[in-house]
């Protein structure tokens, strides 16, 4: 059974091991965030005041903890990640996202228009990622005119997975930056827009711990599909960045802006980054691979359960 982390922590924690075999799919780095953290000790409640889990867990971060130790199996996204987790539970991976279904177009022209193109793909709450990067795009806007495509869901709950103080993305979107074309997310199209961009952003919060914590996903998403993509500086952009021969990685502002100046007026350098960015996504983050790693993840577990059954027996026939 995979359990993911929007699932009622308060129970499967507690789940009896003998009547399942218990996956935890879990992406997001909860175990990074400092234990006196506001937002992380309200997050129970919240969880708890929603429906979301049955049971008040004071301590959520505790709840996550007990999860992991329940677990057979656990998956993460990143080494930082797993090195947290491996004191709770010694089967651990390291996996990321699949987009076999949602790259379903690849770049082919590198050359842009008097207006620059910029795409940023991802969760509506997440917006407020771009304010990251507004003063270096308000400097880029004295000497490039530039618009920024926006891929998300046009309305969000703030708070708790969509559930609470709904908002429209858009609005939100053009109060950080006025030209802004906001389109819904959807599978079938996404692509196809990201690849008619000249440039994908993906600035991360460096300050913000469940932020800088996530992993690469969407770095190789736009790699895919041969976009060069500018992103923050986190430990798994920087690690991506350094195995794919790339230095599009910023830290300080100042990066940003040179980064920006530069990579807006070179077309042979977006070309590079491009295809440098597909070619490391398909060789070492292919489907074929993706799917492998889960084979050995449920073969672990189910080799665990075998051996725990042939030790059962051999200790019956010894009595």
């Amino acid at each position: 059974m995979v359990v993911t982390q929007t699932a009622d922590v308060s129970l499967w924690r507690q789940y009896p091991r003998e009547r399942a075999k218990i996956i935890f799919d879990f992406v997001d780095s909860y175990l990074a965030i400092p234990r006196f953290d506001l937002k992380g000790l309200l997050r129970g409640a919240a969880k708890f005041a929603v429906g979301q889990n049955r049971r008040l867990l004071l301590n959520y971060t505790r709840g996550v903890e007990e999860m992991c130790r329940r677990a057979d199996a656990v998956i993460c996204t990143t080494e930082e990640q797993k090195q947290r987790i491996l004191p709770l539970c010694p089967n651990v991976h390291t996996i990321l996202d699949l987009h076999g279904s949602v790259v379903r177009a690849r770049k082919k022209g590198y050359t842009s228009d008097e207006v620059f193109h910029f795409v940023w793909e991802g969760l509506p709450g997440n917006l407020w990622h771009l304010l990251e990067i507004k003063e270096a795009l308000q400097d880029l806007q004295r000497t490039r005119p530039f618009v920024i495509h926006v891929i998300t869901a046009l309305q969000y709950g703030r708070y708790l997975n969509g559930r609470l103080l709904k908002r429209n993305a858009l609005d939100d979107a053009r109060k950080i930056f006025p030209n802004t074309y906001l389109y819904a997310w959807n599978e079938r199209t996404f692509s196809a827009i990201a690849c008619s961009c000249d440039l994908a952003l993906v600035p991360i919060p460096l300050h913000d711990p469940l932020c800088a914590g996530k992993p690469e996903n969407r770095l190789l998403l736009f790699w895919r599909m041969g976009m060069p993509v500018l992103a923050s500086s986190t430990v798994a952009h920087m690690r991506a960045m350094q195995e794919s021969g790339l230095t599009m990685a910023c830290g300080t502002g100042e990066e940003w802006r040179a980064a920006l100046e530069y990579y807006t007026s070179n077309e042979y350098a977006r070309r590079e980054a491009g295809q440098r960015g597909r070619a490391f996504a398909e060789e070492r983050h292919s489907e074929e691979k993706t799917l492998a790693s889960w084979d050995k993840v449920f073969d672990s577990v189910l080799v665990e359960s075998s051996t725990r059954g042939i030790a059962a027996c051999f200790a019956e026939l010894q009595n």
